[in-house]
């Protein structure tokens, strides 16, 4: 199955647009910005689907038993509701997929990245009332019920089984070589999540450089965020000169490289040769 593609240019924008917005509000709306991350991939998907989407997590929302207990009673009912009888989950082939990004998708194959599974868990568990968050750990993400630092963890990519405090330091240590911080368990910010989410993508389109048009929407997004890595600004320049718009992909180079010279003079000039050398491409 080939992966989607994106909108047209008109459409792609208005979808633009309005992650911004959201991204911008007060509140952030995860689930929302999830979808609108899914529509600028997937060109299929309209304000219908996307309100399917939201409508499914409410259904699953209120297929939970009401306030079932403490923090490990919600990570039971949800483990047995999404992870067995729904059959959410992930694997390791689900890593070579762009459809394991992009949320209306997992809702509907029940696959996906533990990123994206744990947003269904977050999003459904917060819905019916559970003290539920995200938790970035290096690596790999997972869920988290109840106050930090006494908090139950769940594994949505392994069905939401419940974690031991053994199992979250060998995730760790897996994925770092390092041992398990206790800041590491702090509950993940949404605009955060959405930042890691498009990084997923941005690794998944650089692996396959025929789809650079992904990771340039890609990066696009992540600049809408109030924060981000000024580095991306870079990288925006570099897939404009691998996609043959050598101009503004110099232009863009050339703009990074006067901010890059306040800190890093050589830096810079590496910077505005690369500049030049794009330019070079259009004799």
């Amino acid at each position: 199955m080939r992966p989607p593609h994106p909108p047209d240019p008109e459409r792609s924008a208005e979808w633009r647009s309005l992650f911004a917005a959201e991204a911008r509000s007060p509140r952030p709306d995860l689930s929302a910005l999830c979808l609108l991350v899914a529509a600028q991939a997937d060109g299929s998907l309209d304000e219908r689907g996307i309100d399917e989407a939201q409508m499914e997590l409410d259904r699953l929302a209120g297929l939970l038993p009401f306030r079932p207990g403490g923090p490990r009673a919600w990570a039971s009912a949800l483990a047995g509701l999404l992870g067995e009888r729904c059959g959410f989950h992930g694997t390791p082939g689900d890593y070579q997929r762009l459809e394991s990004s992009l949320l209306h998708d997992v809702l509907r194959r029940r696959r996906g990245l533990p990123i994206l599974l744990s947003v269904v868990w977050t999003e459904v568990a917060r819905r019916a009332g559970a003290p539920v968050y995200g938790v970035a750990l290096p690596g790999h993400f997972v869920v988290g019920f109840g106050p930090p630092g006494d908090q139950v963890l769940a594994d949505p990519f392994d069905g939401g089984r419940v974690l031991t405090g053994t199992d979250a330091e060998l995730l760790v240590a897996g994925a770092t070589g390092a041992p398990l911080d206790p800041s590491m368990l702090s509950p993940a910010d949404p605009l955060d999540v959405i930042l890691r989410i498009l990084n997923n993508v941005r690794a998944w389109a650089t692996a396959r450089p025929e789809r650079s048009d992904v990771a340039l929407w890609a990066v696009d997004l992540s600049l809408l965020l109030p924060s981000h890595p000024a580095r991306l600004r870079y990288e925006r320049a570099q897939l404009l000169v691998q996609r043959g718009d050598f101009l503004t992909g110099a232009t863009e180079l050339d703009a990074y490289a006067d901010v890059v010279a306040a800190v890093d003079e050589p830096a810079a000039d590496r910077v505005r040769r690369q500049a030049h050398a794009a330019r070079a491409m259009l004799n």
